[in-house]
């Protein structure tokens, strides 16, 4: 674990020695000291803190130190996702070393603003992986990144959480965001997050005392059809003319089933399997089938994806060329992005259907997943990369309908 922690290290010290000047105008000053301890041995004092059973890994400003566990939280990591989440993990921790060297942490700081930061920095080094510029390691843009967002996810905030709160990281979709930002934008995108910036595209938002269901509508043929009318709303601007919604797997001429929904293109319909939505939509619980259990957006959103596909057919795209994954992910997105009530405003949320807490987590766990309906085409085809796909939903949710035609038209 240590010879993997200091070839992390070596790598992502490098990368800041070579890009902070271009970025920041001063060299970089490397991290002072980095410690290993076990958090199942001997007790040992850092930065204030007793790491008998810490399972952590930490940057203290104040000792100019990055310490990690390397009893249980680096092996857990990597035996989980790979040797990948390691090098993410000790990428973040340098890179709130980054932050303070750019004068970006300054007192008074929100937990939130510096934690966003670290995960832009984590993805602007991560593109110079991908780019094969790293000594120790290489990143495929498929399932390597994928692995790296899988860790994001793992260590995102629990459901219900504000991002106000005093040790707030972020949920799974704000921390993969910020982790694209830097990755596509590089660290100059990083250094303009701040608090205005956060505010105006958090998600990460606490459940509301009416919401008695925590987040999760049961799936049923009741709920779906009020989803569907919700979908009419949306992209009632588009002019094409709403699908018919059919239960069960139904044959199509030109279109293949894809379930547990589907949509076909001769006659306009799209056919599902309520069975199959209720227990994708059921909420996350331990010892579920894979692919199963991962709460009702996940499913409400593949019903979404269909929806949108006549959408893509009226307005006379393809629906299945190379982009009409992305193009269904981003729709997707714009479609989610139009139900979420913003802190400091934004698009007016339409009709009375709502994004809620874990809503967003959800959808990144199905884009993730190696069955994406999500980001899929007509066929069931999904887009390759996990990354792409996320950002493609990402952009719609942000943006709206416009970039997804823009961006992924042809």
């Amino acid at each position: 674990m240590d010879i993997l922690a200091r070839n992390a290290v070596a790598d992502v010290q490098e990368y800041w020695t070579e890009r902070f000047p271009k970025d920041f105008g001063k060299p970089y000053q490397g991290v002072s000291r980095f410690v290993s301890y076990d958090s199942g041995g001997a007790n040992l004092q850092l930065c204030r803190t007793n790491t008998k059973e810490l399972v952590n890994a930490f940057f203290c400003p104040s000792e100019d130190t990055i310490a990690w566990d390397r009893g249980q939280l680096l092996p857990q990591l990597s035996e989980k996702f790979g040797d990948l989440a390691v090098v993410t993990v000790l990428a973040h921790e340098i890179g709130h070393a980054v932050s303070q060297r750019a004068g970006l942490a300054k007192p008074g700081t929100q937990t939130i603003v510096s934690e966003q930061q670290a995960d832009c920095f984590t993805g602007a080094f991560f593109k110079h992986v991908a780019e094969g510029r790293a000594p120790h390691f290489l990143v495929s843009t498929g399932e390597g990144l994928n692995s790296v967002l899988q860790t994001m996810f793992s260590l995102r905030d629990q459901v219900g959480s504000s991002f106000t709160s005093r040790n707030a990281h972020g949920n799974a979709f704000d921390r993969v965001s910020a982790f694209q930002f830097g990755f596509s934008q590089g660290p100059v995108r990083c250094a303009q997050i701040d608090l205005v910036e956060i505010q105006r595209r958090i998600t990460e938002l606490p459940f509301k005392a009416t919401d008695g269901n925590r987040g999760n509508m049961p799936i049923t043929a009741e709920s779906i059809l009020q989803i569907v009318e919700n979908l009419k709303q949306v992209f009632k601007d588009s002019g094409a003319a709403p699908p018919e919604v059919l239960n069960g797997s139904v044959a199509c001429p030109n279109g293949k089933v894809t379930q547990p929904a589907s949509y076909c293109p001769a006659n306009n319909t799209i056919s599902l399997e309520v069975a199959q939505l209720a227990e994708i939509g059921a909420p996350p619980q331990r010892g579920a089938k894979k692919g199963m259990a991962i709460g009702d957006f996940a499913a409400l959103a593949e019903v979404a994806s269909r929806y949108v596909l006549s959408v893509q057919k009226a307005t006379g795209f393809p629906l299945d060329d190379t982009n009409a994954g992305l193009r269904t992910a981003c729709l997707v997105g714009s479609w989610g992005g139009a139900l979420l009530e913003r802190p400091s405003g934004g698009r007016n949320p339409v009709g009375t259907i709502r994004i809620s807490a874990g809503d967003l987590d959800e959808a990144v766990a199905e884009l993730l997943s190696g069955k994406s309906l999500i980001a899929a085409d007509v066929n069931g085809k999904h887009v390759p990369s996990g990354f792409a796909r996320i950002e493609a939903f990402r952009i719609g949710f942000m943006e709206g309908s416009a970039p997804c035609v823009e961006d992924f038209g042809a």
